[in-house]
């Protein structure tokens, strides 16, 4: 049994070793992510949506001390808590690019009506 434990302490520390080389700018991203929150929270509009880089900046904290753990000591639990941290972040992050996608795309057909709209007023106030 001790030889098992042993032999899946040392799969852990090598499979959690690039989590744990990358834990560094991982920190640092999410330390910069938190103080970006802050600082949005600051402004009237930004006070709206600053909790979303606070939370995803707080993710990726949490993943890389998690990896760092789970490189440590071996702990195949700390290894899942980083990984399911990573997939929580890209998930955040690919559902807030799509809306802001989306989000673009209405932007631009707005802005394109409106034009539109404000030409046909203006050959409308030329013919009168």
């Amino acid at each position: 049994m001790e030889e098992k434990t042993f032999v899946e302490e040392n799969l852990v520390r090598e499979i959690s070793n690039s989590l744990s080389h990358a834990s560094g700018w991982m920190k640092f991203l999410g330390i910069v992510m938190i103080i970006y929150g802050v600082m949005m929270a600051l402004t009237i509009v930004g006070i709206i949506i600053a909790w979303l880089p606070i939370w995803l900046g707080i993710i990726v904290y949490q993943a890389a001390k998690n990896s760092k753990t789970a490189t440590l000591t071996g702990d195949k639990f700390m290894l899942m808590k980083s990984l399911q941290n990573i997939n929580n972040y890209f998930t955040i992050s690919g559902i807030l690019l799509i809306i802001s996608i989306l989000l673009s795309v209405l932007f631009v057909v707005i802005v394109v009506l409106t034009g539109f709209a404000f030409e046909n007023l203006a050959t409308y106030l030329d013919s009168m």
